[in-house]
């Protein structure tokens, strides 16, 4: 495995209308107040799903096949073209995990290729015929700053099932 100067970045996309209505209340919501690492998660309340569900614009998205491969193609012809390192992709029914180094850029400019060149992507595949996004206005975005790091997230991106 060729060494790189610069660290990895551990980045997950979430579709929006499957992040907002249903994935939270598995566990209960966050909100700004309650978002500290290990700090409990708010009750589940029926009056909270309503809302959630109220603001979706369209069903909740899970991500088929056809999808994920979609969106992993995408993600693979972006690195390709803006010569990424691409170390490890899992796109799953609710979210895509990526490990990619990609040099001095910003986290941000990374996770914002992705969606735009995934959400056409999925569009010239006819997986998506929304005007809007299908993701969540924001996504994880964690360095990885050593080798050790990196192979454990790409071992554990190849184990995990798609």
């Amino acid at each position: 495995m060729e060494r790189h100067r610069y660290p990895a970045c551990l980045l997950h996309i979430f579709p929006y209308v499957r992040h907002l209505a249903a994935w939270r209340h598995k566990r209960g919501p966050i909100d700004r107040f309650n978002n500290r690492y290990r700090s409990p998660y708010i009750p589940s309340s029926e009056k909270w799903l309503r809302y959630n569900q109220q603001q979706l614009k369209a069903r909740p998205l899970i991500l088929k096949a056809k999808h994920r491969k979609s969106i992993e193609m995408a993600i693979r012809k972006t690195c390709e073209i803006r010569r990424w390192q691409l170390q490890a992709i899992n796109a799953r029914t609710n979210h895509v995990h990526i490990v990619v180094s990609a040099g001095l850029k910003k986290p941000e400019i990374v996770l914002n290729a992705f969606k735009a060149n995934a959400t056409r992507q999925l569009r010239q595949d006819e997986c998506w015929p929304h005007p809007f996004s299908p993701w969540a206005d924001k996504g994880s975005k964690r360095r990885l700053w050593n080798e050790r790091v990196c192979e454990g997230y790409r071992l554990r991106t190849k184990t995990s099932g798609k």
